[in-house]
């Protein structure tokens, strides 16, 4: 069987990434040595941490962020570019260097999160597939990171692709188990990463039966009994009653997507217990967050399918990441400091960074960064003041060869194992959902 070669990302990107090259190249400037950064100012307000999510789907983007003919006869026949620059994106490929923080890892206000290393045509055309992935997906993991940390022990199931852009509901079901999601009904996030899948079925499929029972039938006798039998179309008890009849004691699950779902779970934990399912669970949906997951932490739940709130970042579908110059190389061939001045609290920090966390009886205290205004900053254990940290930049690309690990199903399992960890530093009252400051401070050192 023949496949068709991957598509190219090259077009998912903003005009004005090309002009600025096609005008370096003239002037002279476009191989200068550059480094960018990317990083937030602030967290979404109330928010004490972020997540960083989506580093494995850009390393993928990036493999494929290549000019083709097609790419290449687009912007010619729409002028969008020089004949020089066209000659110069023929021969792209992205040869410098990327490291950062590990995804799945939290993150702060001013957390050195990328940083990107090139000469300046090569790092900044990245500069929007950068951002849109990780903008994203680092938006729907930290929501997914406050639903699973309401939930505890008990499983939380994404349930949103009908709520999302198709291409966005791969995006978010990844991102959503990177930040500890047991699962995900979307089928192609399942299939590309190596996802658990779940679901069985809908209202629809009750409605198309005579009466609730031979839809019930019917599905067991398809699924099996350990099957989950979605039992509110109708009347919930009556439907309780239904399902074990149907299934027997051996019914693995029941489904609850509508009401009160506190007072409507304990009826219905009470109901299957006098009925003899005593090992029948209960797993609930309708429009779940955060807070409503936390509402029900004491109501017998055993899981939560959530939707629309995981996939629109529950209220923060985006973290305000930029991509910032932050050291380039002069005219005399040395390296300067660049920063963004601004009054509106749009500044940024000239010079190169790296990143540890000051960690203490295995919680984390602080986050501390290192800025090197003109020079390469030294490593962490080189610094006598932060020789205990623990280091938080790792490479990803080295050379413009991309490092294993990270990308596909290993990656993803990867960032979830680094999130749980990273996130069990955190001191409990840092993981509260009330607004906050950022669960640690932030300390700035010159070295």
């Amino acid at each position: 069987m023949t496949t068709s070669p991957p598509a190219s990302t090259a077009l998912l990107t903003d005009r004005y990434e090309l002009t600025m090259v096609d005008a370096a190249l003239a002037d002279g400037t476009a191989s200068r040595a550059c480094v960018f950064e990317v990083f937030a100012r602030r967290l979404p307000a109330g928010r004490r941490y972020g997540v960083v999510a989506g580093t494995g789907r850009l390393l993928e983007a990036l493999e494929h962020f290549r000019f083709g003919d097609a790419e290449l006869d687009w912007l010619r026949e729409g002028e969008v570019v020089s004949g020089a620059m066209l000659d110069y994106l023929a021969d792209y490929r992205f040869r410098g260097r990327i490291s950062g923080y590990a995804e799945g890892e939290l993150y702060f206000p001013g957390s050195p999160l990328l940083v990107v290393e090139a000469p300046f045509a090569d790092g900044v055309l990245l500069e929007t597939l950068v951002l849109s992935i990780l903008n994203y997906d680092s938006a729907i993991a930290a929501a997914a990171s406050r639903m699973t940390s309401a939930a505890g022990e008990r499983p939380c199931l994404e349930m949103g692709s009908r709520r999302a852009h198709e291409s966005a509901a791969v995006a978010a079901a990844r991102a959503a188990v990177v930040a500890g999601f047991a699962g995900t009904s979307n089928l192609e996030a399942g299939r590309r990463y190596d996802l658990e899948t779940i679901g069985t079925a809908a209202h629809a499929f009750t409605l198309l039966h005579d009466d609730e029972r031979s839809a019930f039938v019917s599905q067991i006798a398809s699924a099996g009994p350990g099957t989950t039998l979605l039992v509110d179309t109708y009347d919930v008890e009556q439907g309780v009653l239904t399902a074990v009849d149907a299934a027997g004691t051996a019914l693995g699950a029941v489904r609850l997507d509508s009401g009160d779902l506190p007072t409507v779970a304990r009826e219905v934990r009470e109901q299957l217990d006098s009925l003899g399912a005593t090992e029948t669970k209960i797993v609930v949906s309708s429009d779940l967050d955060e807070y409503a997951i936390a509402a029900l932490a004491v109501a017998p739940v055993d899981s939560y399918g959530v939707g629309t709130s995981v996939v629109t970042g529950s209220g923060a579908p985006t973290c305000g990441m930029v991509y910032k110059l932050v050291l380039r190389e002069g005219s005399d061939g040395a390296m300067h400091a660049v920063a963004k001045a601004s009054a509106g609290g749009k500044a940024s920090v000239g010079g190169r960074k790296t990143a540890g966390r000051r960690i203490e009886n295995g919680l984390a205290t602080e986050e501390v960064v290192l800025l090197s205004p003109d020079a390469d900053v030294p490593a962490l254990g080189q610094v006598a003041e932060v020789d205990e940290l623990r280091p938080l930049h790792v490479t990803f690309v080295a050379d413009g060869e991309l490092q294993p690990g990270w990308t596909g199903a290993d990656g993803v399992r990867r960032a979830a194992q680094r999130h749980h960890e990273s996130l069990a530093e955190l001191p409990r009252a840092a993981r509260r959902l009330s607004a906050g400051d950022p669960a640690i401070p932030t300390e700035i050192i010159t070295v």
